[in-house]
């Protein structure tokens, strides 16, 4: 059950984003030969009727792709100018290639508004709870109530930044700034060792108040909110790759979400729905990314193309991403090869 609600998960993602390419696309009147679910040998292919576009699905269900005239190395002569991507206006071009990654965050927001509506919308609000009195929280002086503002200087106001920082200050000392009845003060906590199945990790002994609201307006202000909270999160997971605070074994490959997913199925249905409303945002974000072969790079050459007046080399802006490309595939199979290591160990 596992891999079939991993394939479904990535299918709808996959298929949502490229969906958005592909409808820009058609609306443009730009040359589609072929909208593709899966990456590797095709395994089906079905055609419409008067419809240049093959509609495939491929063996590997870890991408997809909407191949578009005037995207490949080689010119085709066999495609009418007017046709192909690059004779097309800038905004034509730049929803084409935008709007994969606003389908996956509107994707999102529709299933972070369906789990609150169902479940309640958490608030996202660093209020203590739970404090284990086994724990260094219990003795540090931290108190139920307490509003947690910063962690170790940096802002830590909302629960999405605090599992951040916690994460980046994982097994060190942390002092919390928090608010109690109007007034600031500083608590530090060292972690605890403890093992769980096996692994070692560390724990403060607080948990966060899981308050929620319920209602639609509730459930539609957290599914917005939460969005956004996410990718600002992600702005900040890539600052910490970039400047060494995190580690690349952080992240996580196919197979790091296929052993996610098996763990939020045995949560529940709204589990996997939260799972895919998340993996939907990584997805939008990473490829905004301003990087070969993401549609963040393609939408950097068209902002580039815009400011010198005239089209960049379409076979030099192509080279770029094909070998972009070969290089996202090379940091895959790394990511991947943490993943494996991490899960046999």
């Amino acid at each position: 059950m596992t891999l079939l609600y991993f394939i479904i998960i990535l299918g709808v993602i996959i298929f949502i984003h490229e969906l958005g390419h592909f409808i820009f696309a058609k609306r443009a009147g730009i040359y589609v030969y072929e909208f593709s679910l899966g990456m590797g040998p095709r395994i089906f292919k079905w055609n419409r009727k008067n419809d240049e576009t093959d509609y495939c699905l491929r063996l590997f269900p870890i991408g997809g792709f909407v191949q578009m005239a005037g995207e490949e190395i080689e010119d085709d002569e066999n495609i009418p100018k007017d046709k192909k991507f690059g004779s097309k206006t800038f905004g034509h071009k730049f929803m084409t290639v935008i709007a994969g990654i606003m389908m996956n965050f509107l994707l999102a927001i529709v299933l972070l508004f369906i789990v609150g509506l169902i479940n309640g919308a958490p608030q996202n609000k660093t209020i203590v709870g739970t404090i284990d009195p086994s724990m260094p929280a219990y003795t540090s002086g931290l108190q139920e109530g307490d509003k947690i503002l910063k962690l170790n200087g940096r802002n830590a106001n909302t629960y999405d930044k605090l599992t951040l920082q916690l994460q980046v200050f994982q097994g060190e000392d942390i002092t919390l700034e928090v608010e109690r009845n109007g007034l600031t003060r500083e608590i530090t906590l060292q972690p605890k060792e403890v093992k769980i199945d096996g692994e070692t990790t560390y724990k403060y002994g607080f948990q966060i108040n899981d308050e929620v609201e319920t209602g639609f307006f509730a459930s539609l202000e957290y599914a917005f909110k939460k969005t956004f909270s996410l990718i600002h999160q992600m702005l900040f997971i890539v600052f910490y790759l970039i400047t060494g605070q995190l580690e690349l074994g952080s992240l996580s490959g196919p197979v790091g979400i296929y052993n996610v997913v098996g763990n939020a199925a045995e949560s529940g249905f709204l589990s996997l729905l939260y799972l895919t409303a998340y993996i939907s945002i990584n997805v939008g974000f990473i490829n905004f990314l301003p990087i070969p072969a993401f549609d963040g790079g393609r939408i950097l050459f068209l902002i580039i193309e815009k400011i010198k007046g005239k089209p960049v080399d379409q076979k030099l802006e192509n080279t770029v991403h094909t070998i972009g490309f070969f290089l996202l595939m090379a940091l895959m199979l790394l990511i991947t090869y943490n993943d494996i290591i991490r899960i046999i160990s």
